[in-house]
This record gives C-alpha cells, sequence and structure tokens, in this order.
C-alpha cells in the first residue's frame, strides 16, 4: 500500500507561480508518478509524469513551457512547478502513481493523493 499526501495548492493571480508535492510514503517501489488535475464539471485530466529515474517527463500540451515536474534523489517525493498560471488551470490537482503506461490514461494509475485545490484569479 503506497500513501501519497499533497501539498502546495492555493490561491494565485493569473501569471503567479506555484509549487506543489507530493510525498510518497508506505512501499513506493520504483513508481513512475504524475499529475492529473480536474476542474469543476470536466473529466480528470492527465498534466504531467516523470519516470522513476527521473530522466524522463511528459506534458500535456496546454502547460509545456509552464510546468515543470521533477522528483528529488530520494525518489519519494515529486514536484510540480507551476508558472504563468492561468485561469484555466484552476483545478483540483491530484498526484499519482502510475502500474503502467501511457501516463494519460487514468486507468493506469493505481495510487491516488487526496488533491489539491490550485486557485488562479484573473
Amino acid at each position: 500500500q503506497v500513501q501519497l499526501a499533497e501539498s502546495g495548492g492555493g490561491l494565485v493571480q493569473a501569471g503567479g507561480s506555484l509549487r506543489l508535492s507530493c510525498t510518497a510514503s508506505g512501499r513506493p517501489n520504483s513508481y513512475d508518478m504524475g499529475w492529473f488535475r480536474q476542474a469543476p464539471g470536466k473529466e480528470r485530466e492527465f498534466v504531467a509524469a516523470v519516470s522513476w529515474t527521473g530522466r524522463n517527463t511528459h506534458y500535456i500540451d496546454s502547460v509545456k513551457g509552464r510546468f515543470t515536474i521533477f522528483r528529488d534523489n530520494a525518489k519519494t517525493t515529486v514536484y510540480l512547478r507551476m508558472n504563468s498560471l492561468k485561469p484555466e488551470d484552476t483545478a483540483v490537482y491530484y498526484c499519482a502513481t502510475y502500474a503502467t503506461k501511457p501516463y494519460s490514461d487514468y486507468l493506469n494509475v493505481n495510487y491516488w493523493g487526496q488533491g489539491t485545490q490550485v486557485t488562479v484569479s484573473s
């Protein structure tokens, strides 16, 4: 069993920045990790993922160049640095570990965090 604890959400003005953190405990093994988000009335959407080694990253097109995903050397914490935030980035952001690929398919997630709210005001 793996537990994921997120932090770092909040309210920010458009153009601002936030950094989300997700720490895995239990038996994280060698999971690839990622972030999804869900806005009110919309389906959960893949945002970014990073491989176990940290060498490979993947992003949804709408956040490329603005968001950066990375993990610490111990491989237990994954971060999502979000710059140039836009109102359309407003959502609950969920940390995830993957059982398999592709990263964009939420059905390939085996563990979820509880979510952290990100609100971007215009």
